[in-house]
Parts: structure tokens; sequence; C-alpha cells
């Protein structure tokens, strides 16, 4: 099977040897789902506290683009941070920010979600359903509003 049935809808991966490339939420070409990113996958939608080790990551962006997706990668499960808090991290614009988040190639993996706009404005979110996986998978992760 070439894609993942999830409780925010069917995922398509594009991984290589180097490691996962593109999550979609639409089919893919050439979509490939080892057993270690079904296994993480598992893990994630059912006990997302317990996780095992990401499966290796190779998303393509900017340096700067890449640089928000490491920032990205450090915000706990079930927590949230604001696009200006990132920005004044990476000694950045908030919208600069904004456009390398709405880029992650791997949403759930690079966890975008977990990325709010001020005063707990959910922002946008550009897979699935919009702002309704937003809240999925942070009420998944224990997120209260």
């Amino acid at each position: 099977m070439n894609h993942y049935a999830s409780a925010v809808g069917k995922l398509w991966i594009l991984e290589a040897d180097a490691g996962l490339l593109k999550l979609s939420w639409s089919p893919l070409a050439h979509a490939k789902l080892s057993p270690v990113t079904r296994l993480w996958l598992d893990r994630y939608f059912h006990t997302p506290y317990d996780l095992p080790p990401l499966p290796p990551l190779n998303p393509q962006g900017t340096p700067f683009q890449k640089r928000v997706w490491e920032k990205l990668l450090t915000i706990p499960t079930g927590k949230t941070t604001t696009y200006g808090d990132l920005a004044q991290e990476l000694k950045s614009a908030p919208r600069a920010v904004g456009q390398a988040v709405a880029r992650n190639p791997l949403p759930i993996f690079i966890p975008c979600h977990r990325v709010v706009g001020a005063g707990k404005n959910f922002g946008g979110f550009s897979g699935g359903e919009g702002i309704e996986t937003k809240r999925a998978l942070l009420t998944l992760e224990g997120w209260r509003e």
C-alpha cells in the first residue's frame, strides 16, 4: 500500500534512501511508505507521547526554510508557539517565518501544526482540511484551547 490511512485522512509519503521528502493529503506519484515510517505514524496517531525516533528527514528547501523547520522540531508534543516567538528566536520577521512554515513539505513529521498566530489564533494549515486538520492534530496531542 502506498498511502497511510490516518485519523486526519489518507497520507501519501515520498521517501528516498536519504529520508522522507514529502507528505501530502493528495496522491503522490512514486509514493513509498517504509515499515519504519508506518511504525512512526502508527505510534503518532495512537500514542503521540511515546514516539520512536523520527525516520530520516530530507526536506528540500532554502537554508532559511530549513532553519525554521529545524526549530519546529523542538516544539514539544501538545505545546504551541507563535510565529512571532519563532521569528524572535530566529532573528527574523514573523511573515518570513510564516511563509517558511507554510512551505513545510513534511507536516506532522515536522510539526508545523504547533505554530499559531498571536492571541492563539490558529492561523492557517496547508494540509488536509486546513484549520480543522490542525485542530485535530493538536487535540490528538492533548492540546487545549
